[in-house]
């Protein structure tokens, strides 16, 4: 059934009668009848003109009336046009069915359960998990139960306001391009809700409650990447000693049962962090990454005399881990630290299984560490980069391991502490490299070592990699497009001395000067890479020097200069590359009003004091050159 309304024409007071007639949630209703009557036409044209889209591998908003918020309504149709458009493209789509679950967010399980309601109402299987667990067992369910698509509700470590609607597809890893714009525009066309009905699902003969089963199933499969079960239950090993944290989320009976199923020593809680909570009271947010969030769990490990920090983010799909050094300071490992470490104990441990160098393939986003690139140069496996996300990087991984004589899908990362080891589950796992990092840290306590000091072996043998990855809070949109127009178009109102490339590049329409910086942090440019416009440039120092020092126009004929991977004008992506090893990527985030930057710098040659002053510098550009930080307010 279509929209009788277009919203982007309809006046907004007629827009809010649709959405009382509709809604049935006498919460939202009412929250959109109390705006009507106060007349606040501001906030109701922020909830409802602009309808929530798909964005990364699903939606995610704040948890609030309207229809460019997550709520009962938008849940609706967004399972409405789902379903309709995986009965189209999957074959055999009812009786293969969706993997459904939820976490423990305010609304999560009343969504799952609107959701199930939108497939059974189209005659599909639903293989439910009745109780919050955590986002990797649905990934897990549909690979392994041959499901048409999957849906978990969650919205990871955002804010406890918000909530999110996360899509796989039959092959068990999230939606990519085309699918994406393909369920969006079913979704338009099934957009007046029909049934909110939840009363009767999970005894409907339809729905079968697969959490047992898949539990069972998921950690039978991980015991595949137990490397060592004898050292694991050594006395050495039980020595080691680590605090857990899932902070706040769901987590921990996942990590317990990981843990057993490696054969090692169980964890020492963060008591007022353990069980799950909605409102994530001891967090201002529930991201392992961000500054502070792993406190709590480090006083606990001083208190308790052990050497190690790991957590889970709330629904255990990404990880994180601290250590104590020597002199009694803590470590926290960076997203790619621990992806070098992992890329290092899955090489090894894919040797100790006879598999031949050759066939093992690991992959990272563009936005991670180029280490990786350099250990597979250097040991001879397959590596490839993908963009954001492990949309890309679990379908790559998988179509590697499909292809004749394929690959064996080792390892995939993001900086993000996002982890995929093996390909049991599509997507990053955080309770697998939970236990895999436990497995490694008590290998390396038996041997009287750290986990920082394999990490340092790491850099001996490929390269001092070191990164500075951040964001800008940035909720004006306008705001953010011009930050970037300026990047790639230049300002002379505001650019004063900064040097800049002058390429003429032809376009269906005519023809565009492209001006990006040619030094950041008084480093010159090499490489330039633009996803929102879709051009690349190599050599660019190369062109601006010797008898093109007056920055005379180059022109670049349409069709060249192309990037290799896929080019979005909806939304902002610049990668830079410096001359002296440096790499920046500057992007727009797809679920948060960010402007995020990921800045590493390399030194070969181990000199980490020039290192490290690069990349200060390069930060320091970063703000105050390419952002204008102080200029714009952010």
């Amino acid at each position: 059934m279509s929209n009788a309304l277009d919203k982007k024409e309809t006046p907004i007071l007629e827009l809010a009668k649709r959405w009382v007639s509709e809604d049935k949630d006498p919460r939202t209703r009412q929250q959109i009848e109390a705006l009507v009557a106060g007349n606040e036409t501001a906030k109701l044209e922020e909830l409802l003109r602009q309808p929530i889209e798909f964005g990364t591998a699903g939606l995610r908003a704040r948890m609030e009336a309207g229809y460019s918020r997550l709520n009962q309504l938008t849940v609706i149709t967004a399972s409405q046009g789902l379903a309709a458009y995986v009965e189209r493209n999957v074959a055999g789509a009812q009786v293969r069915g969706i993997v459904i679950g939820h976490d423990h967010r305010h609304n999560s399980r009343t969504f799952a359960l609107l959701t199930a309601r939108a497939f059974l109402d189209r005659g599909f299987k639903v293989h439910f998990y009745p109780a919050i667990g955590p986002t990797p067992m649905v990934p897990f369910a549909v690979k392994r139960l041959h499901a048409a698509c999957g849906v978990m509700v969650t919205a990871s470590h955002n804010p406890k306001d918000d909530n999110g609607y996360k899509v796989y597809w039959e092959n068990g890893a999230q939606i990519k391009p085309p699918l994406d714009e393909g369920i969006a525009q079913s979704i338009r066309e099934n957009s007046t809700p029909v049934n909110w009905d939840t009363k009767g699902v999970e005894s409907d003969p339809s729905v079968v409650d697969v959490t047992e089963a898949m539990t069972a199933a998921y950690f039978d499969a991980a015991k595949a990447l137990v490397s060592d079960r004898q050292p694991n239950g050594t006395a050495a090993a039980a020595a080691l000693r680590y605090v857990y944290t899932p902070m706040h989320g769901v987590g921990a009976p996942f990590a317990a049962r990981v843990l057993e199923a490696f054969g090692l020593p169980p964890y020492i809680p963060v008591p007022e962090q353990i069980q799950p909570d909605p409102d994530f009271p001891t967090v201002s947010f529930p991201n392992p990454e961000e500054m502070g969030a792993l406190d709590m769990a480090k006083a606990v490990a001083d208190r308790e005399d052990a050497g190690l920090v790991v957590a889970n983010d709330p629904d255990a799909d990404r990880f994180a881990a601290a250590e104590r050094q020597a002199d009694g300071s803590w470590l926290a490992f960076t997203g790619d630290q621990l992806g070098t470490i992992f890329a290092a104990s899955v090489l090894e441990d894919c040797r100790r299984k006879g598999i031949e160098d050759s066939r093992i393939a690991m992959v990272n986003s563009t936005v991670s560490s180029r280490m990786l690139g350099e250990m597979a140069r250097k040991e001879g496996f397959h590596y490839t980069d993908t963009l954001t996300g492990f949309k890309w990087m679990a379908n790559e991984l998988a179509d590697l391991s499909s292809q004749k004589g394929g690959y064996h899908a080792a390892f995939g990362y993001e900086e993000a502490i996002g982890y995929m080891i093996g390909d049991q589950v599509l997507d990053k796992d955080g309770i697998t490299a939970l236990g895999c990092f436990v497995q490694l840290a008590t290998r390396l306590n038996n041997q009287g070592l750290r986990v920082s000091d394999y990490l340092e072996a790491q850099y001996a043998r490929y390269g001092y990699f070191v990164s500075a990855n951040s964001y800008f809070i940035s909720p004006d949109p306008l705001k953010t497009d011009k930050i970037f127009a300026r990047i790639r178009y230049g300002d002379d109102n505001v650019d004063g001395g900064i040097r800049r490339t002058a390429f003429v590049r032809a376009t269906s329409s005519g023809e565009e000067v492209l001006r990006y910086p040619l030094t950041i942090g008084g480093f010159p440019v090499c490489y330039i890479c633009d996803l929102t416009i879709g051009f690349e440039m190599s050599n660019v120092d190369k062109m601006y020097c010797g008898s093109n020092k007056q920055h005379q126009p180059i022109a670049i004929a349409k069709g060249e200069c192309v990037p290799k991977f896929p080019v979005s004008a909806a939304s902002h992506m610049i990668t830079f590359e410096t001359c002296n090893g440096g790499r920046l990527t500057m992007r727009t985030s797809g679920t948060e009003p960010k402007l995020k930057y990921y800045l590493e710098v390399r030194d070969n040659a181990y000199d980490r004091s020039i290192v490290a002053n690069d990349l200060d510098a390069m930060s320091r550009a970063v703000a105050d050159e390419l952002v204008q930080a102080s200029r714009n307010g952010l």
